[in-house]
């Protein structure tokens, strides 16, 4: 589209707008009606570890979504030279799980415990086995029941609980409502009535019954992809526009989670795709043709945006030491007069891992900034250790830093792969984790046995996944439809699959992973 019918739609509000807050950065991205990204707008924030709870300040995330926003204004203006007034519909998208809790008068309760925390395990063993369905410790039930065996004295005062998505949306448009997609990691859905699961709302009720709340009162309705969840208010403008100059009253589709974006922004939500998402956490979501023959709890049983059965492997360390090992290398290279830019730094240190040994040569190390949950660790410690005859090069390190950031992902799958025989065409990837060509793809391929394939517009990630959700609002075709014919069909891909030196070098890492977990043990004992 030229510039001239760009700027007739953003004049006409014929645009649609994506806020994905992702755990590292706060990315808005503007679409025109033929879904191609025309400008964006970003804003850089970090999570805080506070009385051993990870969590955002509430305060920020408004500051980041308004910073995000405005960005987003300066790059319309510069590009177009008009201000942003009206748009078709906006789409609020943010990490999955984790815990907010709030009052009649919508008072945070407590600080928002984020989906990197693990400690509910308690709660999650006892609701696994009582409706013999996987709640995952992220869980935002999970996070509720284990409230209510600590006896945290704010829950008899709860009124609502939501997700990061779910509140932003509820601050801009006054709807309590969420997206399936999202609301699948809130609580067990049942996949015929798209809504929460009957039976096990009955037995959650039963344990908090010393309560005056019933537990469907105080989640959010679920919302399948093309319903209008809400209008933006005069309030939520104001907040997602401080200069003013956004108009109220616009549609907002139903709030997604990050997951639920990737699966629309790789165009994985049929079934036999599937796709992963790579940066600080990674997580591979196979759309399933059939149910699960039983329970897995190191498996999530989520749903696309529009429903469907999702199995999900997710583990909680993906980029988080690489980035810290590229921080590491940057000094060194500053210190010695180097000036590569960021992307040229890491560009040349990752393409130094396909010159590695297939196996890393001896090398052996553990991401593990936070618990893993799939692995049964609460915890972390960042390791690294080798045999005495390896040779510790720039790419050996590098390659056994990309092999673990995804052997505990392999782990989940392989309950997938190996014990329901559940099959996938192909991996579509996006995140961080593939932004230097060839390197994420082929480590991806090794890691999971599968061909991955990378599409042209995978690197505008879940803010342009959230933007398509909004611009697909009441549409009359289907979800799968409308990304077949109207956002994919004139998309590239390329795909790459692993050769048989790196297959067998990754296996042989994993192996060795999962015989080296007890020094990981033995790390968080001795490191306090």
């Amino acid at each position: 589209m030229n510039k001239e019918l760009i700027v007739n739609e953003i004049r006409n509000g014929q645009t649609s707008l994506g806020i994905e807050l992702g755990s590292t950065r706060i990315k808005a991205i503007l679409i025109d009606s033929e879904n191609n990204p025309i400008a964006s707008g970003g804003y850089d924030w970090e999570n805080s570890l506070v009385n051993n709870i990870w969590t955002y300040d509430l305060n920020e995330v408004w500051k980041g979504i308004s910073g995000c926003y405005k960005s987003l204004k300066e790059d319309v203006k510069n590009k177009y030279s008009i201000t942003i007034k009206d748009l078709k519909a906006i789409g609020v998208s943010a990490m999955m799980h984790g815990y907010l809790a709030f009052d009649k008068d919508d008072q945070l309760l407590v600080p928002f415990r984020t989906w990197r925390n693990n400690i509910t395990k308690e709660a999650s063993e006892k609701l696994t086995q009582l409706f013999e369905y996987p709640i995952p410790q992220r869980w935002s039930i999970a996070h509720l029941y284990q409230a209510i065996l600590n006896n945290e004295e704010h829950v008899k005062d709860i009124s609502k609980i939501n997700t990061l998505a779910g509140y932003v949306h509820y601050c801009l448009t006054d709807s309590f409502n969420l997206g399936i997609g999202d609301a699948s990691g809130m609580f067990p859905i049942d996949s015929v009535s798209k809504s929460y699961n009957k039976k096990m709302l009955n037995q959650f009720d039963e344990l908090a019954k010393e309560y005056s709340w019933e537990v469907k009162s105080i989640l959010p309705k679920p919302l399948v992809a093309g319903e209008i969840a809400g209008y933006l208010t005069k309030k939520g403008a104001s907040l997602l526009d401080i200069e003013g100059d956004l108009n109220s009253n616009i549609p907002l589709c139903p709030a997604e989670g990050d997951a639920g974006t990737g699966m629309v922004a790789t165009n994985s939500v049929k079934a036999r795709t599937g796709n992963v998402s790579a940066g600080t956490s990674v997580f591979a979501m196979i759309v399933l043709e059939k149910e699960l023959s039983k329970l897995y709890e190191k498996l999530d049983l989520v749903t696309t945006p529009s429903g469907l059965p999702v199995a999900m492997a997710h583990s909680n360390n993906c980029s988080g030491e690489i980035d810290r090992w590229m921080k590491l290398f940057g000094e060194v290279m500053k210190l010695t007069g180097g000036n590569l830019t960021k992307p040229q730094l890491y560009d040349a240190i990752l393409f130094e891992a396909l010159k590695a040994d297939p196996s890393c040569d001896g090398i052996l190390s553990f991401g593990y900034l936070s618990g893993e949950h799939i692995t049964g660790f609460s915890e972390g410690r960042p390791l690294i250790v080798r045999t005495a005859d390896s040779e510790l090069s720039v790419g050996n390190l590098i390659r056994s830093q990309l092999f673990t950031s995804l052997c505990a992902l392999r782990t989940g799958l392989n309950i997938l792969f190996e014990d329901e025989n559940v099959k996938v065409d192909e991996i579509n990837g996006h995140g961080g984790f593939f932004k230097t060509a060839e390197v994420g793809q082929k480590i991806m391929s090794a890691a999971t046995n599968t061909p991955c394939s990378v599409l042209s517009s995978a690197g505008e990630g879940g803010a342009w996944g959230i933007a398509i959700l909004a611009s697909f609002v009441n549409s009359n075709e289907t979800l799968e439809e409308y990304l077949d014919t109207k956002v994919f069909k004139k998309s590239t891909k390329v795909t790459i699959m692993a050769d048989k030196k790196d297959l067998d070098g990754f296996n042989l890492f994993f192996k060795r992973y999962h015989q080296g977990l007890n020094i990981e043990k033995e790390a968080i004992k001795s490191l306090i």
